[in-house]
């Protein structure tokens, strides 16, 4: 296999990619309602990938693939847009007032397009598989949905890599770390009920109002006294709401929040621990709780092995690789690698505005080096499956 042809085929490949992603930023879409965008990008990928292989699926997304038969590479790229009013001075800047590219889904789209055309170009040394993926950012989630489809054995699917672009790394610097690399997110919601009445014969009422306050005031022994200190994890508490009159002890309080772990043990526990608290605190009170759980994205796992062949490439083609990041975000990612070699790389840009922002917009810099470190993915996972 000839590296060099991919690589030239890729920068031959990026004043297009360019293009489109100015394209697929001016009319970004929400999640679910992704099929403008989808149809955009299968329409780049018309002539470069085989007709017989795109397959509609989870909705709004689909997936196709270049090469022909036998084990593939998959390149996952994020479809939708959040709901964000944009104000960056752009001239491309989103024409859907409250929607806005403010993840880099864009810019991975983009690439995926620039990569899987390279890949064409070079003869395919392995074959790709392109997963445009619906609903990354709410649930329930695209990645789950097409993990679960069974569309990833059918195409013979080996391994996964993902990039996402990452501000809080320097320009030219790409993280690719092994084992765990984003956490397993879950949510809680909680009510608390109790026996409303007058505020001025509190003797009278079971306060749901004070009992979830201090429950919450509860949840924050949990990290801090009950989990190892060594297992990195956080319980927040995002939401609060009980009463309407300021002299009537409400009936009921509702909480909410998240919980983060890099491990499943300390996953288990965190879940545990949250209805024993919120239970025990409300019974002392003489109230109920009705705890609810919603399981989000495992752990996001980097195959040792895969992350060492493309760490390789990395270095060969000039990055800076970052050994050791890990965050207590999540990306549905995840839900690729519970069942196959998975890769993600966290790609630094030239703007330090943070993911989500308003005036969050990479350049045609960091499309570059998103569509190159995809790249490094996919000839690193594509050593592994040959070997």
């Amino acid at each position: 296999m000839n590296e060099n042809r991919l690589w030239e085929a890729l920068d031959a490949h990026m004043p297009a990619a360019r293009e489109l992603r100015r394209t697929l930023h001016r009319v970004p879409e929400v999640s679910g309602k992704e099929a403008g965008t989808r149809d955009t990008v299968l329409k780049h990928l018309d002539g470069v990938v085989d007709p017989e292989s795109v397959m509609h699926l989870a909705g709004t997304g689909a997936v196709c693939r270049v090469g022909g038969s036998g084990p593939a590479v998959g390149l996952r790229a994020e479809l939708d847009a959040l709901p964000v009013v944009e104000e960056t001075e752009a001239s491309w800047r989103s024409e859907n007032l409250g929607t806005m590219h403010a993840c880099g889904h864009d810019v991975h789209m983009a690439a995926l397009v620039a990569v899987m055309s390279a890949v064409r170009d070079a003869g395919a040394p392995w074959p790709a598989l392109a997963v445009l993926q619906p609903r990354e950012e709410t649930y329930p989630s695209g990645a789950e949905d097409i993990a679960d489809s069974g569309v990833l054995t059918d195409q013979q699917c080996g391994a996964m890599i993902g990039t996402h672009v990452q501000s809080t790394l320097d320009a030219g610097h790409v993280s690719c770390t092994p084992g765990g690399v984003n956490a397993a997110a879950d949510e809680f919601h909680m009510t608390i009920r109790g026996t409303p009445g007058h505020a001025a014969y509190p003797h009278l009422t079971n306060d749901s109002l004070f009992a979830a306050s201090q429950v919450v005031v509860g949840l924050q022994s949990v990290v801090s006294r009950l989990v190892d200190p060594m297992s990195p994890a956080v319980l927040g508490v995002s939401s609060f709401a009980a009463g309407e009159a300021a002299n009537v002890v409400p009936g009921e309080a509702t909480v909410s929040g998240t919980l983060r772990s890099l491990d499943e043990r300390t996953r288990q526990q965190l879940r545990q621990k949250v209805c024993d608290i919120a239970n025990g605190i409300a019974e002392v009170h003489g109230c109920t709780a009705d705890v609810r759980i919603t399981a989000g994205e495992p752990v996001l796992f980097n195959d040792p092995a895969v992350t060492e062949s493309a760490h390789e490439v990395l270095v060969n083609r000039g990055f800076s690789v970052v050994e050791d990041m890990r965050s207590l975000g999540a990306d549905d990612f995840a839900f690729y690698a519970e069942s196959l070699p998975s890769l993600m790389l966290f790609v630094g840009t030239g703007t330090s505005e943070s993911l989500h922002s308003s005036t969050f917009l990479p350049d045609d810099d960091d499309l570059r080096n998103v569509a190159r470190a995809m790249m490094a993915g996919y000839i690193g996972a594509g050593g592994i499956l040959s070997a």
